[in-house]
């Protein structure tokens, strides 16, 4: 009976250390996390996980809110390899705002240069939302911007249809914001 005694006691002791061991990195990780996520707030290097998803991510998604599309492009699209299509389809869906709003930005003349501009980002933005969608169809907002784009874009010409028969893009249903 004492050896069994023994034996418990050795054992419950060395599951305190390990639950003791356990608690002390997640308590570490914890601060870790707060740590990132307020340097990533204030646009700084986070201080652990430099090279991770999240950190990549966030990056691009600053460069993105900061109107520095083709860096944010760049660095969104070096990101989709290996990623969950969870994840791509977040990485495709600000791919497709960026196009988005860069097409609402260029709506300012009615010249034909301006007109393929725009339907061409508009439709940059389509295919990255409908990529989007195929990874992850769970998101609204990015159901909703892709109705938008749908909406925006001229229809495909009937063949033996004149030109005259399609109104192109409609530059006055552009809406403001996006989620």
């Amino acid at each position: 009976m004492a050896l069994s005694v023994k034996k418990l006691v050795t054992g419950l002791i060395v599951v305190a250390v390990a639950a003791t061991v356990t608690m002390a990195y997640s308590w570490q990780r914890i601060q870790q996390a707060r740590a990132f996520n307020a340097a990533i707030t204030t646009a700084k290097t986070p201080p652990t996980d430099q090279q991770s998803f999240e950190a990549k991510y966030a990056v691009a998604y600053w460069l993105a809110k900061n109107e520095r599309y083709k860096e944010a492009t760049l660095l969104f699209a070096k990101l989709i390899d290996g990623t969950t299509p969870v994840q791509r389809a977040a990485i495709l869906h600000n791919i497709g705002n960026m196009f988005f709003l860069k097409a609402i930005q260029v709506t300012g003349g009615n010249d034909n240069n301006t007109r393929d501009e725009v339907e061409y980002l508009l439709t940059q933005a389509m295919t990255s939302y409908k990529s989007a969608l195929k990874a992850d169809n769970s998101h609204w907002g990015t159901r909703r911007n892709y109705d938008r784009v749908l909406s925006l874009l001229p229809e495909k010409p009937t063949p033996g249809v004149g030109e005259s028969d399609n109104p192109g893009l409609i530059m006055g249903n552009i809406p403001n914001g996006l989620p």
